[in-house]
């Protein structure tokens, strides 16, 4: 999965009066997308380098700042070596929230499929058919396959689900699987739970399947005639 990272210290405002410090702000960029956080420092714009992105000079001042400055990139570079590692879909937010310490909780979507089925094959015969959790588990995989022909990763943070993503896996079914529309809608259905579920337990403030619409085709039987009944009635005789 290949991607484009960069970060930037630079001075968020400069003041109308000389020798007034202003805050340095850290610009995070995924891909084009940026976050921007401040690291709680401040320099007098006159000292500070726009180019190199630190402070001028070589005083105990400069050394301390610019030694500080070092230390958050070298944090956010191992950030950002973890999330390639882990072959996820990820975004400067994301690189944001882990350095702030926010972003633990985060909640992968195949992640949260495993852990689902997990738990329901515990419970087959006992609240579930055999058939049903294997349904979910053919679900699973499709979800991953999906993710990783369109996305390039093994998985993505279950908030970044949308109707873009739920119509692209729907039309992954149909046109990569061969599914049949209907077929392609029972996926979407149990894929739908795993939503639901991360909704009910505010992993998600948003129901991505909100304004998702889409209904089952019913399907006509044909009739079957004189002699194709005669020849099932010969088969079980």
């Amino acid at each position: 999965m290949s991607h484009i990272f960069s970060q930037l210290f630079y001075l968020k405002r400069k003041h109308s009066q000389k020798g007034v410090e202003v805050p340095i702000y850290l610009r995070l960029t995924v891909n084009g997308r940026r976050s921007e956080l401040s690291i709680s420092r401040k320099v007098d714009p006159e000292k500070w380098s726009a180019r190199m992105g630190k402070m001028k000079g070589n005083n105990l001042l400069a050394n301390d700042l610019n030694s500080y400055l070092d230390s958050v990139r070298n944090k956010i570079n191992k950030i950002h070596a973890r999330l390639v590692d882990e072959n996820t879909l990820f975004t400067s937010s994301d690189i944001k929230s882990l350095y702030l310490g926010k972003g633990e909780k985060l909640k992968m979507l195949v992640k949260l499929f495993d852990e689902h089925n997990q738990q329901m094959e515990k419970l087959v015969d006992i609240e579930f058919a055999l058939s049903t959790y294997k349904r979910y588990y053919t679900t699973r995989n499709h979800v991953a396959q999906f993710i990783k022909a369109e996305y390039g990763g093994s998985d993505i943070p279950i908030r970044d689900v949308n109707l873009k993503f739920i119509k692209g896996f729907e039309y992954f079914l149909k046109v990569t699987k061969e599914c049949n529309h209907n077929s392609a809608l029972k996926y979407v259905n149990n894929f739908k739970k795993i939503i639901r579920m991360a909704v009910a337990n505010d992993w998600i403030t948003k129901d991505p399947f909100y304004n998702y619409k889409a209904k089952f085709k019913t399907v006509e039987r044909e009739i079957l005639t004189k002699e194709e009944l005669e020849a099932l009635s010969a088969k079980k005789n």
